[in-house]
């Protein structure tokens, strides 16, 4: 589907209603402020300050919904002073997704706003518990509504010649699961971050922390390569508590995500046929009951298989993450199934 197809659909949905949109200045919720500054009948963006943010995060946001022209406020919680988010669980997003969006909701009850957030087709592929929140409380995500793939965002605000942040990722996601959250780990991994943007001229750095040791992912590496500046890096960051300091060679973020590959069949009735394999398990009975709005659906659980027949094709959906269409056209056929099918799985936590 062309994204000019999709930007209409995603138009006609945010046109005349009152919205409160999550708003970090990421891309996603920069392009849904966008068309909704323009489309609906009233809307804001908001931004919770939660503590564990990037440094530059809450002066991107509001410089972005500055040029974009929308209404825009700032809500600042302490997520620290919450146990059950500081002691770093595995759905330590789900939680933090959880509040965020509970005070959102609270917020917009007060006058009658409808909460919608930036989650694309390519959120689905990735592992990001957090997405079971939009769907326990019934939050839109225009994006997947309409479509959009993370490459197809980047297409649109191109066109529109809309600025974004690429720095919107919690600074807890940068800490081991199960290893407590700290005000000092997340200073730290700031300043590191901070340094590192300063001498390699990244826009996107990560610094993780695992276990103490500093792990660094960069945009571009070939500007520190350099035996003195790593030294400096090295210095630097053991001066501020990281026993070790390491980096990872590849360039970070600039791998794409296929939504789906090509598995050559060897039944001749089904040969042509795409598969995905998700990072995360899958409920089988909640996603039948989904699946079953969208065509017919056979469904195992003890099996940990289901089948949905949906105008002549066939996807089975398997409980390990494996996704797989047949009776497909061609991948752009297996696509479109595929952006059908996934705002319908459930997953586990």
């Amino acid at each position: 589907m062309e994204v000019e197809v999709k930007l209409e659909k995603l138009k006609d949905y945010l046109k005349d209603r009152k919205l409160l949109i999550a708003f970090s200045g990421g891309a996603d919720s920069s392009l849904i402020a966008f068309i909704a500054h323009k489309m609906s009948k009233e809307s804001i963006a908001v931004t919770i300050d939660n503590g564990v943010m990037p440094s530059d995060f809450i002066g991107n946001a509001m410089k972005i919904a500055k040029e974009i022209g929308i209404e825009h406020s700032v809500v600042k919680e302490d997520f620290l002073e919450d146990e059950s988010f500081r002691s770093n669980p595995r759905n330590r997003c789900y939680i933090c997704k959880n509040k965020m969006y509970s005070k959102l909701m609270e917020i917009a009850e007060e006058d009658n706003f409808e909460v919608v957030d930036g989650t694309s087709i390519s959120d689905l592929l990735e592992d990001r518990p957090g997405i079971m929140v939009n769907y326990n409380k019934n939050i839109k995500s225009p994006l997947v509504i309409a479509g959009f793939t993370a490459e197809d965002v980047k297409n649109a605000l191109e066109t529109f010649k809309i600025n974004y942040s690429k720095s919107t990722t919690c600074m807890a996601t940068r800490i081991s699961k199960n290893s407590d959250i700290t005000l000092k780990k997340i200073n730290r991994i700031k300043y590191a971050e901070s340094l590192l943007k300063g001498l390699s001229g990244s826009e996107i750095v990560r610094v993780r922390d695992q276990d103490g040791v500093a792990l660094i992912e960069l945009e571009n590496i070939g500007k520190i390569l350099k035996s003195g500046i790593l030294n400096h890096i090295d210095s630097e960051l053991k001066a501020v508590g990281f026993k070790k300091v390491t980096l990872d060679i590849g360039e970070y973020g600039n791998s794409k995500k296929e939504l789906v590959v090509y598995k050559p069949c060897k039944d001749e009735e089904h040969k042509i046929m795409f598969e995905t394999e998700l990072p995360y398990t899958i409920n089988i009975k909640e996603t039948c009951e989904q699946l079953k709005k969208i065509g017919n659906v056979k469904c195992s659980v003890e099996m940990g298989i289901a089948m949905l027949e949906i105008e002549d094709r066939n996807v089975t959906v398997f409980k390990t993450g494996k996704v797989v269409a047949r009776r497909v056209i061609n991948k752009e056929d297996a696509e479109k199934l595929l952006t059908e099918v996934l705002p319908n799985i459930r997953r586990n936590i």
